[in-house]
């Protein structure tokens, strides 16, 4: 679930690019490192979730991608939902995971 938050988040992202040029007047140099940096930072952590850095890395992109609403207003929104909705996946994620744990124990101690 956190890959595909993530994904979906890159193209949000990646978006905010000709935004942050147009309407909140960055400098094209700036709106790409930012916007595009943050996307590439998406997908490089939805393809490395296996190791327990990429989730906070994950993290941080939401802070990140929070913070970019002093430039684009809107992204205090987008970046909130985006956050919000990460937060479930990796809360839940982790639930399931140490569920999945007790019952393979549980089986195991059976047989």
């Amino acid at each position: 679930m956190c890959a595909g938050i993530l994904t979906l988040e890159a193209i949000a992202l990646g978006l905010t690019t000709p935004v942050l040029i147009t309407i909140a007047d960055v400098s094209v140099g700036t709106a790409l490192t930012l916007g595009l940096g943050l996307a590439v930072a998406c997908i490089v952590a939805a393809g490395m979730l296996r190791a327990e850095w990429a989730y906070g890395l994950g993290w941080a992109i939401q802070v990140a991608a929070i913070a970019l609403g002093f430039l684009v207003p809107t992204m205090f929104f987008l970046g909130g939902l985006f956050a919000l909705l990460w937060g479930t996946a990796y809360f839940l994620g982790k639930k399931i995971e140490r569920e999945r744990a007790a019952a393979y124990a549980a089986y195991e101690a059976e047989n």
